[in-house]
């Protein structure tokens, strides 16, 4: 069973959600996301598509572009356009799109136990057994809501 745990969220001032709240990162292309984001610096797309704030061409993969991404970050909490929550908690969410409606539930969950459970369902699928390897945390995640470690069940 999955571990699931409240977490204090980042969430843009209210009266700035308008100018910080985008689409997707994956619906739209980099030249696209230049566009929408242009003369908008509180826009998100220069966090999740940060490409967008270096030379037309850059390869969207390259370190310097994740490096982008996490200083327009720290640049939208330093100026306070993103505000944590005082105290960790469960979030729920409401998407509508036509006449579809759904409810959802935003938490911090475990690493280790989501590959945990895949890996063990690639091998019954396989019909390969594989020892699990152990979950590692990047240094980037390290302090990041929504990432923690769950001790380890022997």
């Amino acid at each position: 069973m999955a571990t699931l745990k409240p977490f204090a969220a980042l969430r843009p001032k209210p009266e700035l959600a308008a100018q910080i709240c985008e689409l997707p990162y994956d619906v739209m292309s980099s030249d696209e996301a230049r566009t929408t984001a242009a003369g908008n610096p509180l826009s998100f797309l220069h966090v999740s598509k940060p490409e967008i704030d270096l030379p037309p061409g850059t390869d969207p993969c390259v370190p310097e572009v994740y490096a982008k991404g996490g200083e327009n970050f720290q640049k939208l909490i330093q100026d306070g356009a993103l505000k944590q929550d005082s105290q960790p908690c469960f979030y729920l969410y409401r998407q509508v799109m036509g006449k579809h409606s759904q409810v959802g539930l935003v938490a911090a969950a475990s690493c280790e136990e989501y590959l945990r459970h895949h890996q063990k369902a690639r091998a019954d699928a396989t019909g390969q057994g594989r020892r699990p390897r152990p979950a590692r945390r990047s240094p980037e995640l390290a302090n990041r809501p929504g990432f923690f470690d769950v001790p380890r069940q022997r």
